[in-house]
């Protein structure tokens, strides 16, 4: 891992638990989650990260505006996109019907999410 992984991955920890509110902490752990694995798939990211925003102020961020219901891909474009402005996120999701089959020759349906908004 590198370096900057490892100063983000350390910053949000750190800054995990001084998330206040209900729905900030509803969604607190998965954006978390999903934010170091966006560090690990991009240095730049991480340094973003890392020498960016709290977390606690990436979590208003994502909660500013939203009624009773976010999904989670909208809640971890929010958090990208607060560290890193213009970020995007792509969801993928697929269905396999056979669960006797290979992983190398999956049948399945492939789901941009992003379609659905």
């Amino acid at each position: 891992m590198s370096t900057w992984y490892r100063q983000a991955e350390d910053r949000l920890k750190d800054e995990y638990s001084k998330v206040k509110g209900q729905k900030e902490g509803a969604m607190k752990s998965a954006v978390r989650d999903a934010l170091l694995e966006f560090c690990r798939q991009n240095e730049e990211f991480a340094q973003a990260v890392a020498q960016g925003g709290t977390f606690p102020d990436c979590m208003d961020a994502v909660a500013r505006g939203v009624g009773n219901y976010i999904s989670d891909p909208e809640a971890f474009r929010r958090a990208a996109s607060f560290y890193f402005d213009g970020a995007k996120v792509n969801v993928y999701m697929t269905i396999q019907l056979d669960p006797a089959e290979p992983e190398t020759e999956q049948k399945g349906i492939l789901l941009d999410l992003s379609d659905f908004f």
